[in-house]
């Protein structure tokens, strides 16, 4: 499913899914690694999205039909929902988290495993294009995350595998 608004308190989305709703909505993605986190909102509409993809660039992957598992795709489409569901495409911002480097100490892991810069480095690309700015991050690392995103107010609450938290 690519579209929800629903009145239940937290919605979960899963690896290469995405939902967009509106405030009261609050939405979580857990076992962000290399995978990015991408959270987008229109505070003058109250209208966001949580996206959690996996890979930088559809066309290197053979199994691509779904576009949201692709930072290059994905962004596009959440901010064409959204603007559909009533965001305006010039309010929205965008957050990201994860793109961590799970396998740093892993030999011979270089290459496809070590994913997390790549999927950062696009998610910025992708973005400076649309013209939507990036207001936090907290990406990199060696570590999982679990975000909150709470529509009520644009705040993502970032917590790490070691149980540390911060807003954004």
């Amino acid at each position: 499913m690519v579209h929800e608004q629903t009145t239940s308190n937290v919605v979960t989305v899963g690896v290469a899914q995405f939902r967009v709703g509106r405030t009261p909505l609050r939405m979580m993605t857990m076992a962000l690694g290399s995978c990015l986190g991408i959270v987008l909102f229109d505070a003058s509409t109250k209208v966001g999205a949580l996206a959690h993809v996996m890979h930088p660039r559809r066309a290197r992957v053979k199994n691509n039909a779904n576009r949201i598992k692709f930072v290059d795709t994905a962004i596009t489409l959440v901010v064409d929902r959204m603007v559909e569901c009533g965001a305006r495409r010039e309010s929205i911002v965008a957050k990201i988290f994860g793109g961590a480097r799970m396998f740093e100490n892993v030999v011979g892991s270089k290459g496809v495993l070590q994913i997390g810069d790549e999927n950062v480095a696009t998610a910025r690309e992708q973005f400076g294009a649309l013209g939507i700015p990036i207001v936090a991050e907290r990406v990199g690392g060696t570590r999982g995350r679990t975000i909150f995103f709470d529509m009520n107010d644009g705040s993502v609450r970032v917590t790490d595998i070691d149980g540390s938290e911060e807003m954004c």
